[in-house]
């Protein structure tokens, strides 16, 4: 058995249990308004693009919720066959109350247009992409490649050492004494 001591500033020690407990927190779902002020409506003829480029100045996560306001229209989610038509028989989901909220509930890309005719044509229609839940899990519940801990992250050995044997300590003047125990 090796017997090492390691003086850690105080802060060092604080900053990484704050980060620590920082990432135990569930993740804050956000809720866009398709379109903001606008809403969600048949965008102006030289801007067919307008809910793709509004999509794309956004940054969407599973659990965040777009919301539609709109009058006399609709909302489908398609598949993108149907999206590229501007045509669907037998959309994912349509809703047309004037205010549709969709969750956003797996990664990947959400085809959304218009059910009203001609309306999807005419630029009502939107492609939104959708990040991971941001808790650094790769499907399956293991951490990703090149993640904290893998070989390809040789300072994550420091960090894991520190984290594995923090019970010893002792605060001196400031500081904090870690007696590290290790078996060789």
């Amino acid at each position: 058995m090796a017997i090492g001591y390691v003086i850690i500033p105080i802060e060092l020690l604080l900053l990484v249990a704050l980060l620590s407990f920082s990432a135990c927190l569930p993740a804050l779902s956000i809720d866009f308004v398709v379109g903001g002020s606008d809403g969600w409506t048949i965008p102006s003829s030289n801007d067919t693009d307008f809910y793709n480029h509004w999509a794309a100045k956004n940054r969407f996560k599973v659990g965040d919720t777009v919301s539609f306001k709109y009058k006399k229209d609709s909302v489908m989610v398609v598949s993108e066959e149907e999206y590229d038509k501007c045509h669907s028989a037998h959309p994912v989901f349509f809703s047309n109350n004037g205010k549709t909220e969709v969750r956003l509930d797996r990664p990947g890309l959400f085809y959304f247009m218009s059910g009203a005719d001609g309306h999807c044509e005419r630029g009502q229609k939107m492609i939104i992409k959708v990040m991971g839940d941001g808790t650094g899990s790769a499907p399956g519940g293991s951490p990703p490649a090149g993640g904290h801990g893998s070989d390809s992250d040789p300072d994550s050995d420091a960090a894991g050492l520190i984290s594995a044997q923090l019970p010893l300590y002792a605060a001196v003047g400031g500081s904090v004494v870690l007696m590290l125990l290790g078996f060789d």
